[in-house]
């Protein structure tokens, strides 16, 4: 197995691909070979304090570079080690780790969330997945600073939709990544080089355009990637209000409790719904010099993968771990190696992403919203395949959001497909 290459299984399997393979070598770390590298795959707490432990892997390098050019952008925070990282990732923490600009967020994704729903009720079935990318995309247009007239929020949605959807694989999603990467990019380069020329005020589009580097001010490309890398992970929340939206819909009595004025049932099923449905399948990062895991060697230049798909998924941490169980949330201290679809650890010094905070309060915001709004999905396709990364129910969620609530619901056949993992 570890002459084999595996890149092609990658593709074919998706997010059962790791932990199939794991599985097959008796659960602990498993060797192979990814894109011609040699690789090691890990899972569970230890691992990911491993993957994230000081001086153990470095992201500069260990990135596809197919990813970062569509997903996080060339130079960006993700792409940096050492001091480099510390100091980029002051940025990120001072925006979404201090003051209240999270629950501002979250407050204005209810807010365009409750003008969306005022145009559904009584017309044509609507598509959740998108409709969500555009409310996320106007709330956080807003949030940032950045002005309606510079920044059509329809193709906002649509372009970092696209740079999500298309950074695992070649083809024409790709394609689409790389080109809706590449007119955001010019189009928030030029907002940026015009605020330069502006007082800085304490909007996050002025921090990001004003700040400086160990070296200097960020170049305006730079700086708009950056932005971009708190715009497009905001957006990227929409697969989670479509997982949701599923999981009310196979689950009811969940939907029923939502309603209900219970903020920490609400919280339990958000942490359920980023822990369950399939976001991010594994975490990659280059091993800086020779060290063990659970005995097993791994020489530097290693590829390092933590099997997060994996890992939300463990019966190890978690009880019946494909049921869908909010309830496992409710009184439980979530440890910072324990829940990972976002990564583990401390996000102010490491590598987990500083927005998780974002995606917990604006998907909280959403879920609590959505309960409350009387709707029904008609029939549709809602299967996930989990072959495909990042996967999305097949027809995103359509619903119906009636002019008064039906006497009874309509429901369709569904599934969700998490067997082989």
């Amino acid at each position: 197995m570890a002459d084999l290459d595996q890149t092609l299984s990658v593709a074919l399997k998706g997010y059962a691909w790791l932990p199939d393979l794991r599985r097959r070598a008796g659960g602990g770390p498993v060797r192979t070979r990814v894109m011609g590298r040699p690789a090691v795959g890990i899972c569970g707490p230890a691992a990911a304090r491993f993957f994230y432990g000081a001086g153990n892997l470095e992201r500069h390098g260990a990135l596809p570079e197919l990813v970062v050019q569509t997903l996080f952008g060339r130079g960006a925070v993700h792409t940096l080690d050492g001091a480099a990282h510390r100091h980029r990732k002051a940025l990120f923490t001072s925006l979404l780790l201090d003051g209240d600009g999270v629950d501002r967020l979250a407050e204005l994704a209810g807010q365009e969330f409750d003008l969306a729903a005022r145009r559904w009720r009584g017309g044509p079935p609507v598509r959740l997945f998108d409709e969500s990318a555009r409310i996320i995309a106007a709330a956080v247009a807003r949030w940032v600073g950045v002005p309606p007239e510079d920044l059509a929020v329809d193709a906002l949605a649509r372009d970092c939709v696209a740079m999500v959807d298309g950074f695992a694989t070649v083809g024409p999603r790709s394609a689409r990544a790389l080109a809706a990467r590449r007119l955001q990019e010019r189009k928030l380069t030029k907002i940026i080089a015009r605020v330069r020329a502006e007082a800085p005020t304490r909007s996050p589009l002025s921090v990001v355009a004003h700040h400086r580097d160990e070296n200097g001010l960020l170049d305006p490309r730079t700086a708009a990637v950056e932005l971009l890398n708190i715009i497009r992970p905001t957006i990227a929340v929409a697969w989670f209000v479509a997982f949701a939206a599923h999981a009310m819909d196979m689950w009811p009595r969940h939907q029923a409790r939502l309603r209900a004025d219970d903020d920490a049932f609400a919280l339990a099923f958000t942490h359920e719904v980023r822990r369950f449905y399939p976001f991010a399948p594994f975490l990659g990062g280059r091993a800086v010099r020779d060290s063990f895991f659970e005995g097993e060697p791994i020489k530097a230049g290693t590829l390092v993968l933590l099997d997060v798909y994996g890992q939300n998924h463990d019966p190890r941490l978690w009880t019946d771990p494909y049921r869908f169980d909010p309830e496992r949330f409710l009184d439980r201290e979530i440890g910072e190696f324990d829940l990972i679809p976002q990564g583990g650890g401390d996000p102010r010094t490491g590598h987990r992403c500083p927005g998780e905070q974002i995606t917990v309060a604006v998907l909280g915001t959403l879920v609590r919203r959505l309960a409350g709004l009387d709707h029904y999905l008609p029939p549709q396709r809602t299967r996930i395949d989990l072959s495909r990364i990042p996967a999305r129910p097949r027809d995103r969620i359509v619903l119906v959001v009636p002019e008064q609530e039906p006497s009874a619901p309509v429901r369709a056949s569904r599934s969700l497909a998490t067997g082989g993992s």
